[in-house]
């Protein structure tokens, strides 16, 4: 599909094996996973929606960004789109540099960014058999917006 967006299950092998090199002594991984939520909420699954092309770019720009603030190090990403059941990855980080306090740096900046600029919706599907869009927050919401969220 592309470089950062997959619909398959993410390999945390392959992505750390992208971004390890003998010259980084530091690596961090950050899995995001679907929980369950609020016992209310019986969720059974996510549904990740998004504007494929626009995504992948933002996504780019954001590794690009990590990699010009810690110039030494690699970063390897891939989030899922569609249906994502409970217990598994929707979004895997891994950071590798040269020493653990910039791994550790650059994966919180790639997560925090993700959360803050990509164009991805999610619908949550619940075990009742109900779906409800989330936003960011996860607070529920009418749907996915018509336009851009950078409008």
């Amino acid at each position: 599909m592309s470089a950062y967006l997959s619909r398959e299950p993410i390999s945390v092998d392959a992505l750390i094996a992208q971004a390890a090199t003998p010259e980084c002594g530091g690596t961090c991984l950050f899995l995001g996973t679907v929980r369950n939520g609020p016992a209310e909420s019986g969720v059974a699954a996510i549904e990740y929606t998004a504007y494929d092309d626009m995504a992948e770019a933002e996504l780019q720009r954001i590794v690009a960004d990590a990699r010009e603030r810690w110039p030494g190090a690699r970063i390897a990403l891939r989030h899922r789109l569609g249906r994502v059941a409970v217990g598994e990855p929707s979004i895997a980080i891994v950071a590798a540099a040269p020493h653990r306090a910039q791994a550790f740096e650059a994966c919180r900046y790639v997560i925090e960014e993700v959360k803050h600029r990509l164009p991805v919706w999610k619908k949550e599907l619940r075990a009742d058999g109900t779906e409800v869009w989330v936003d960011p927050s996860g607070h529920a919401t009418a749907g996915p917006p018509v336009r851009s969220l950078y409008a």
